[in-house]
């Protein structure tokens, strides 16, 4: 993991959620930690880690996830035993 993927990884724990995260971003996270990004119909993605799955879409027209959806990510990583 490199210096770009540990200041995604600190973002996404920050308190308040950040709206700012390029989507982008935390999908390559997601390989550098192993994990495998799955393109579906569409802008619909399936992450896949270490056994667990979240399934969104990419946002549009803008690249920076919504809040929501980094705090699902958040409780992947949390439920995988990932932490900052």
């Amino acid at each position: 993991m490199n210096s770009k993927h540990r200041k995604t990884l600190r973002a996404i724990f920050a308190k308040p959620t950040s709206s700012s995260i390029v989507f982008s971003n935390i999908e390559s996270l997601i390989v550098a930690l192993g994990g495998e990004v799955v393109e579906r119909e569409g802008s619909r993605v399936k992450i896949s880690l270490r056994g667990e799955q979240w399934r969104c879409h990419r946002p549009h027209p803008g690249k920076e996830a919504k809040s929501y959806q980094v705090e699902e990510v958040r409780e992947l990583l949390e439920r995988i035993g990932v932490l900052p």
